[in-house]
């Protein structure tokens, strides 16, 4: 038989109430109290009756996290912050995947609209997020990610102002033909991508550098595999830059990769930057330099706004940036 919080109550000697709030979270408990109710479910092995749960409060206790994708490193870390941090407010989390189409975002949201979750946290595709276009029947969703729609909740750190600074260093450092590899091609174009672009080209203008389309490399999708073939493939026809922006870690450990087989050195011949520094970054060959921000922080804010968001629909919508710096490593030198 299933333990009930009456007889974890009783166990621990206090009122089902307080085993509620341990369990849900939300609600103070003092440490010692808590630490009774937790060895009492460990005994009994209780286990939350969600169902139970939602028919009482109108909710499943479930959001969802939805990214365009999940085998890239910088997915999984952040996923790992979501699935830890939902935790401390009584969540489990649902994952899912977009596969960079729209079409699969409008699902999500429908799913997320017949109240099979409390809430989403979306990381949307495009820059125009057309499913965010209107608040009328969206569920309480935060976007992790920048977008346009100014209606919605969001966390997000600023590529623009990030891929500036990163690009501006590298120019300060004496590089004046660097390469960025990741831009957007006539059929795929993301928010990411459109606006770390525009910030590359914000940091040439500021130096008086010409913006060479030749220095672009655009891919398809943002593999550490995609990045090689096509990294690769343009050396054929284009001299050695200066420098290489990746936007991201993974796409410049593609790029590493090949610049190793062609014998070319890093970074006395070339520099490479990433961006989002991820845990395999620092034992990259050389080191990699790249733009770093919190992964628990990003994940943090986007539940506290999605938390606020369920339990008041017509708040008012917030969003919070999450800080940037340069981490630098050994894979870029002064020209």
């Amino acid at each position: 038989m299933r333990a009930t919080v009456r007889e974890v109550a009783a166990l621990a000697g206090v009122s089902p109430k307080t085993v509620s709030n341990v369990v849900n979270g939300g609600v103070p408990v003092r440490p010692e109290t808590r630490a009774r109710v937790e060895r009492a479910v460990a005994e009994l092995g209780y286990v939350p009756n969600l169902s139970a749960r939602g028919l009482r409060n109108g909710r499943s206790g479930v959001i969802a996290l939805t990214l365009p994708e999940m085998r890239n490193p910088y997915a999984a870390e952040l996923t790992e912050w979501f699935v830890e941090l939902a935790r401390d407010h009584g969540w489990v989390v649902q994952l899912d995947q977009t596969g960079n189409d729209p079409e699969r975002e409008r699902d999500l949201v429908s799913r997320a609209r017949a109240h099979l979750v409390d809430g989403l946290v979306l990381n949307p595709v495009s820059l125009s997020a057309s499913v965010l276009a209107s608040t009328e029947g969206l569920p309480p969703t935060v976007v992790i990610g920048e977008v346009e729609p100014e209606h919605v909740d969001q966390v997000h750190v600023d590529s623009r102002a990030a891929a500036a600074e990163a690009t501006t260093s590298l120019i300060a450092m004496g590089h004046r033909r660097i390469a960025v590899v990741g831009a957007a091609t006539e059929t795929w174009v993301t928010a990411t991508s459109d606006l770390r672009e525009r910030g590359y080209v914000d940091a040439l203008e500021q130096a008086g550098l010409p913006d060479d389309p030749a220095l672009r490399v655009p891919l398809p999708d943002w593999s550490t595999a995609t990045a090689a073939r096509t990294f690769d493939a343009w050396l054929d026809h284009n001299p050695l830059p200066d420098a290489v922006f990746a936007f991201t870690d993974s796409i410049a450990f593609g790029v590493l990769h090949v610049l190793a087989a062609r014998g070319v050195r890093v970074p006395q011949d070339v520099s490479v930057m990433g961006f989002d520094d991820i845990a395999a970054a620092a034992f990259a060959i050389p080191a990699l330099t790249t733009v770093a921000f919190d992964r628990r922080t990003l994940a943090g804010a986007a539940l506290r706004l999605l938390a606020r968001r369920i339990d008041d629909r017509s708040a008012p919508p917030e969003t919070f940036v999450v800080p940037h710096r340069i981490v630098e490593r050994a894979s870029v030198a002064p020209r």
